[in-house]
């Protein structure tokens, strides 16, 4: 007889399972970051602060977006747009101030100079009680005041426009409907994404998804790739106007504090 145990004789079933358990949680591991990854660059997770865009418009006029960042806005984080237009003698100066979650507009402040204009405009969102309040001041003049009610949230094109940039998953078909202040009216429109198509603007040559209006108002481009740069917007009124990038830049490294 012997003290010595026996030795113990392996378990080739034991043994195959744990390894397909060890490779399934592996796979599964794998599968989570990728997933997150390709999520991360559907939905452009972009810090745009410092980012400006020039435009030029066609049939006369230019435009340069400035994406100034988080600033406090009555006691709430905002994110701060600039646009500054110029058309034929007119210039048109613009800050708007919007919910950095949905880009919901708070505030738009508007001056307009001209050979014979010099208007200052504010408009004031309450997307609780789904109204906008207008003001037009002529110098330092109040000569209009409005308030104007909707039954649901009130949106700015301009911010519409950068909203399209992160909405993940864009597949020909997506749309959503919005309502946009229209001077002193409310307008409804159904936005619709209509194809994926190479434009050219003076920047160059893009694959660009295009978005359509109805009521067939606006026509927009976006640039498919990150960080999907709006190319080319155009506006039908009585006589249509094109914008079309021409310069793009990001500062890389500015940080917010969203």
């Amino acid at each position: 007889m012997t003290d010595k145990c026996p030795p113990v004789k392996e378990n080739k079933f034991l043994n195959n399972m744990k390894i397909n358990k060890i490779l399934i949680v592996s796979a599964i591991v794998i599968i989570i970051f990728i997933s997150n990854n390709l999520l991360a660059g559907e939905t452009n997770i972009y810090n745009y602060t410092a980012e400006s865009i020039q435009y030029l418009m066609k049939p006369s006029g230019e435009s340069e977006y400035n994406n100034l960042g988080m600033v406090d806005f009555k006691g709430l984080k905002a994110n701060l747009i600039t646009l500054k237009t110029k058309v034929l003698f007119v210039e048109i100066t613009e800050k708007i101030y919007s919910n950095p979650e949905n880009l919901l507009p708070y505030k738009t402040e508007r001056i307009t100079k001209g050979l014979w204009i010099n208007e200052y405009r504010t408009e004031e969102y309450d997307q609780e009680k789904f109204t906008v309040t207008i003001k037009k001041f002529e110098g330092k003049k109040l000569v209009k005041e409005k308030i104007i009610q909707s039954d649901c949230p009130i949106q700015n094109i301009n911010l519409i426009i950068f909203y399209l940039r992160e909405q993940p998953n864009l597949k020909i078909g997506w749309h959503f409907t919005a309502k946009v202040l229209d001077e002193l009216k409310l307008f409804k429109f159904d936005l619709k994404l209509a194809s994926i198509e190479e434009i050219a603007v003076p920047a160059g040559r893009f694959l660009a998804y295009h978005f359509i209006s109805m009521p067939a108002k606006y026509e927009i481009w976006i640039d498919k790739s990150n960080p999907r740069i709006p190319l080319k917007i155009i506006l039908k009124n009585i006589l249509d106007c094109s914008i079309l990038m021409k310069k793009y830049n990001l500062k890389l490294g500015v940080q917010d504090e969203r």
